[in-house]
């Protein structure tokens, strides 16, 4: 009987060790309840393939009683919210190639007349399809919302323009994207998100890898200050990011036949900002983590909602506010802008301005923190 009952009572010994040993692993107990959590809200809640109240300028030459009801029309589907009207196309043109906005719906000078006419006047709608999921559906309604606005809305003698066939004629025009190839988008995106894991990862586990090894003391007794130290630390895994991005750049373009429409030395810079941010961000995390093991936890804590919030896998601007303002927070939201911007708009230093800003204040943010628990340590 002994026999039999002795070796459960092992067993129950060593599952006692081991749920004492998780609990004092407080880093890893939550995570392994937090990493769930973050997994349903952001599923269930931030993650939208039907974007809708996409961010639109209204370009218009003319304000007539038609065009107002097709104005409302798009507004009420709920696929365009109205951020600004002009005149200048030149304005709307630099807001879209800016990302700021998603679409620019122009009625010409003198539609009301040709459309009274019977002369089917064009509606102009440019679109931003360097994200295709982003704009399809909005596109695809914009000529059901239309025609039934001048079926329903438009009465008397002019209720014969909400007949078939449309009085007016709907021009789409997908910019940056013209055959709404997903490849154009997501190989772009990849730059971004390769950096991100890898460059984490590598320089939390390399600092991470001194305390486990015994030789973070030798580096603490170095004559070295805490910048000195991350500085040293990091730039070697810079030229890994060079080397990475190198990589990438060739095969999406032999690959994939991704375009590379703007200037180069405006993607370097904004590569460099953002492998210093990521290298940054890998030496916070070393000095949270108490092992590899943690560091490489929280590397994929931080990995999931950059890669599901930054527009990388799903519209940004199809989520709600607060998982938008979530993304704002991220550097890879930023650097998919201005990859994207660089590679498919040929956006301009000043267009791409508000992201590298962003992302340069994140790096200088991060690099704070870093070397002020580093001098924790040292103390």
């Amino acid at each position: 009987m002994t026999q039999r009952v002795a070796p459960l009572f092992r067993m129950w010994a060593v599952f006692l060790k081991e749920t004492v040993q998780m609990r004092r692993d407080r880093l890893t107990f939550a995570i392994m309840f937090g990493m769930p959590i973050i997994q349903l809200i952001l599923f269930g809640y931030a993650i939208n393939l039907n974007p809708k109240h996409l961010p639109a300028a209204l370009l218009v030459e003319e304000q007539t009683p038609i065009v107002r009801t097709l104005v409302q029309s798009l507004e009420s589907s709920d696929y365009y919210d109205f951020v600004l009207q002009t005149a200048d196309p030149m304005e709307s043109s630099d807001l879209l190639a800016r990302g700021e906005v998603t679409f620019v719906v122009s009625f010409p000078a003198g539609f009301t007349r040709e459309l009274v006419r019977g002369e089917r006047p064009q509606i102009l709608i440019e679109a931003d399809a360097s994200d295709p999921a982003a704009a399809s559906g909005a596109v695809s309604q914009a000529q059901q919302v239309l025609e039934r606005a001048l079926r329903h809305d438009i009465k008397g003698p002019l209720a014969q323009f909400g007949r078939a066939p449309p009085a007016f004629e709907l021009v789409v025009h997908q910019k940056y994207n013209p055959e709404a190839k997903t490849s154009y988008n997501i190989v772009p995106g990849l730059l971004g998100v390769i950096l991100t894991m890898t460059l984490v990862m590598i320089t939390s586990i390399a600092m991470t890898r001194e305390v486990e090894q015994g030789t973070m003391e030798n580096l603490l007794a170095m004559p070295a200050r805490p910048a000195e130290v991350m500085l040293g630390k990091i730039l070697p895994y810079v030229a890994v990011g060079a080397g990475q991005t190198a990589l990438i750049l060739i095969a999406a373009r032999v690959l994939f036949d991704v375009p590379f429409a703007g200037a180069f030395w405006i993607l370097l810079l904004g590569v460099s900002v953002f492998v210093i941010a990521n290298l940054s961000l890998g030496f916070t995390f070393s000095t949270i983590a108490g092992s590899q093991m943690q560091a490489m936890q929280l590397t994929f804590f931080y990995f999931l909602p950059s890669m599901l919030l930054s527009g990388f896998m799903f519209p940004f601007r199809g989520m709600p506010a607060w998982a938008q303002t979530l993304g704002e927070v991220l550097p890879l939201t930023h650097f998919l802008r201005i990859v994207r911007g660089v590679m498919l708009k040929d956006a301009s230093l000043a267009q791409l301005q508000s992201p590298l800003l962003a992302l340069c204040a994140f790096t200088l943010v991060v690099m704070t923190v870093a070397m002020v628990r580093y001098r924790r340590t040292l103390d």
